[in-house]
C-alpha cells in the first residue's frame, strides 16, 4: 500500500512493474469472514465485456489497470490489477491508496462466468474475491463473493468504524454499477 496526494493514473504501468514479484498474502479462508453481495440484472443477453475489463468500480471510488489491457490480451491467471481507491470516494480532495492483487482464478461455466482475485502484500485487506455474472431460473445476477479480513494492524484498529463502511459501500456501489452499465449495453444491442 503507497498513500499519495496526487492521482498516479500517469504512473500505472510503473505500479504495475512493482507490484509484479509481490506475494499473495497469506490467510487461512476458514479464518476470514465471508460476504456475499448480489444484484438481479434485467437482461436476456448477458455483455461479460463489463466485467471482463474490470469495470466493476464507479471511477470515483476506483480507478485501476489491469496486466492484460497494458499487453492488450484476455486475462489470464496470474495477471495483476493496480487498483488506486480514493479516501474519501472523490477523485478530488482525496488520498490516494495504490495497491494490488492477483488473478487466482477465471470461471467459465455453461451459466456462470467470471474471475477470482487474491490480494497482493501490502493490500488493506487480505483476502480473495470473486465476481461473476450467472444465470440461475431465467435471472441473471452480479454476484460479489468475498473472504477477507484487515490486512494491516491499521486497517485492523479502523476497521469497525471505518474500513468496513467504506468496503460496505464500494461493494454496493460496484453492484449498481455493473448493473447499470450491462442493462445500458443490452438496451443498445437491442436498437440495432
Amino acid at each position: 500500500m503507497k498513500i499519495y496526494l496526487t492521482d498516479q493514473k500517469k504512473n500505472f504501468e510503473r505500479h504495475l512493474n512493482d507490484l509484479r514479484p509481490k506475494s499473495v498474502m497469506e490467510y487461512d479462508k476458514n479464518r476470514l469472514t465471508k460476504n456475499i453481495s448480489i444484484i438481479e440484472i434485467e437482461t436476456d443477453r448477458i455483455d461479460f465485456q463489463t466485467l471482463f475489463d474490470y469495470e466493476i468500480f464507479p471511477a470515483n471510488i476506483m480507478t485501476h489497470l489491469t496486466e492484460w489491457k497494458s499487453k492488450n490480451r484476455e486475462m489470464t491467471v496470474g495477471d495483476i490489477i493496480v487498483q488506486q481507491v480514493y479516501i474519501p470516494p472523490t477523485r478530488i480532495f482525496s488520498q490516494k491508496i495504490v495497491f494490488g492483487v492477483r488473478i487466482s482464478e477465471i470461471i467459465d461455466e455453461p451459466t456462470k462466468k467470471g474471475f477470482s482475485y487474491e490480494t497482493l502484500d501490502g493490500h488493506v485487506e487480505k483476502g480473495i474475491s470473486t465476481f461473476t455474472l450467472e444465470q440461475t431460473n431465467k435471472k441473471t445476477v452480479f454476484k460479489i463473493l468475498t473472504y477477507s479480513e484487515p490486512g494491516n494492524i491499521l486497517t485492523r484498529l479502523l476497521g469497525p468504524i471505518f474500513s468496513r463502511p467504506c468496503q460496505k459501500y464500494s461493494t454496493e456501489q460496484a453492484l449498481k454499477n455493473v448493473k447499470r452499465q450491462i442493462e445500458k449495453s443490452t438496451k443498445a444491442q437491442q436498437r440495432i
